[in-house]
């Protein structure tokens, strides 16, 4: 093993992409590299990110560790399909088996390409760990492989489910389906496997208990080096507009007719607020995701839409405190179950700005937000309870208790990414072998 112990980082959504685990990946690159590991990250090409998302946040790039070497390897042109990726086996028999049982995902030719460079990579200079995260799933299937051919270790981090559906918080894939039997194959041969909330680790330690010992928690967190804290405080006189912000990727599960029927019955109870609602992010995480979110806002240009609700496109992240500033009450929007966290929980949180939650009961956000001394939490998800919260938001804002804004920060601050991924690092480090 060389002086720097080598890391081999699979992972498909990395800077400049948007995708919302995108934030995880890089401070989990650039944490291993200041704690003295060789970090090589495998992950796509710029253009394969645009294409997929319909955007991407160069902003991010510029923030990548110096020593961290990023890999890119472009999916084939032919990505999913069967027949050309047959022709394009490996020849050995643990390719083989990977080939013909065909990974059930449509990033698999991807992952494919990213085994086949690494292993190349590795006969010339071996690494020591193969770290993986998911979504997608193959490149949990590339450190299984990998480790099957070399006798790597390899650690996982879910930062989404593969068996589990999260949101219906049932089964997705039966433990005979294709995917249950890769997933069971890559967590029994996994030195660690991580996950981000501690209802996805119960799940998957009673579905796998033979691996229960080795599996961890590692929540997300705030971005440090992204969201300045002490640049959140109020603005002094209440101006003629109380703008309540939702900041960050809305899609399906979101309850957006919820929360516009709130504000309608806000605004025509108290017409002095001069309550408005500013979306700030993505509308789903692909491109066709976007006219029928638009058409469910009101804002595609055919149903008029309220003048109140205002979507204001993406935000690179590198602006993303200057948003929160402006901002007086933010949000809380979260699909799911027990099951979902959401990571933007943390972020929300750090602003010490009154946070207004329009989901349904059970979220494991919850369990972060009860502590959270400007927390307003609607009694039911009907227009006048979502109303009375957000006024209380509003009040808390307009009027604000230093002392309760004080107490709200230091609860938020604490929940840093950075913080919370050093558990990864020390996983790693019992994984080497000197």
């Amino acid at each position: 093993m060389s002086a720097r112990p080598r890391l081999l980082y699979v992972s498909l959504f990395y800077p400049p992409s948007r995708a919302s685990g995108v934030y995880r990946a890089k401070t989990t690159a650039d944490l291993f590299a200041e704690s003295g590991w060789d970090v090589t990250v495998a992950t796509a090409d710029e253009g394969y990110f645009a294409s997929l998302a319909g955007s991407t946040d160069p902003s991010l790039v510029p923030g990548i560790d110096e020593s961290v070497r990023v890999k890119r390897v472009s999916p084939p042109s032919s990505e999913g399909s069967v027949l050309a990726s047959v022709r394009a086996g490996l020849g050995k028999r643990a390719d083989r088996r990977f080939e013909a049982r065909f990974f059930p995902e449509k990033y698999w030719g991807w992952a494919r390409r990213v085994l086949e460079e690494s292993l190349r990579e590795h006969s010339r200079r071996p690494f020591d760990l193969v770290l993986a995260t998911g979504n997608p799933n193959s490149a949990f299937a590339v450190a299984q492989q990998f480790k099957e051919r070399t006798g790597t270790p390899y650690l996982l981090d879910f930062r989404d489910s593969w068996t589990l559906d999260l949101f219906t918080g049932k089964e997705a894939h039966a433990e005979d389906s294709a995917d249950g039997r890769w997933e069971r194959r890559c967590v029994e041969g996994a030195a660690g496997i991580s996950f981000v909330n501690e209802p996805i680790r119960e799940w998957y330690a009673a579905r796998y208990p033979e691996a229960a010992d080795r599996m961890t928690v590692v929540l997300n967190g705030w971005d440090e080096e992204y969201l300045d804290t002490e640049a959140q405080a109020g603005h002094g006189e209440p101006g003629p507009h109380t703008d309540f912000a939702f900041v960050g990727t809305l899609t399906r599960q979101h309850l957006v007719k919820r929360m516009g029927a709130g504000l309608d019955a806000l605004r025509r109870a108290n017409p002095e607020l001069g309550a408005r609602i500013r979306l700030y992010g993505y509308l789903g995480y692909f491109e066709d995701s976007r006219a029928g979110l638009m058409r469910k806002l009101g804002l595609d240009g055919e149903s008029g839409g309220d003048p109140a609700v205002e979507y204001r496109g993406p935000i690179p992240k590198s602006e993303i405190s200057s948003v929160y500033a402006r901002s007086d009450v933010l949000l809380f929007l979260a699909g799911g179950s027990k099951y979902v966290t959401s990571g933007k929980v943390f972020e929300y949180m750090a602003t010490g700005k009154p946070v207004v939650s329009i989901h349904k009961k059970g979220s494991d956000a919850e369990r972060f937000l009860r502590d959270y001394p400007l927390w307003f939490k609607p009694e039911s998800l009907e227009a006048d309870d979502v109303a009375a919260a957000m006024r209380s938001a509003a009040d808390a804002a307009r009027s604000p208790d230093p002392d309760l804004t004080a107490r709200a920060l230091d609860h938020g601050v604490q929940w840093s990414r950075r913080r919370s991924l050093r558990r990864l690092v020390e996983t790693a480090e019992t994984c080497l072998v000197r």
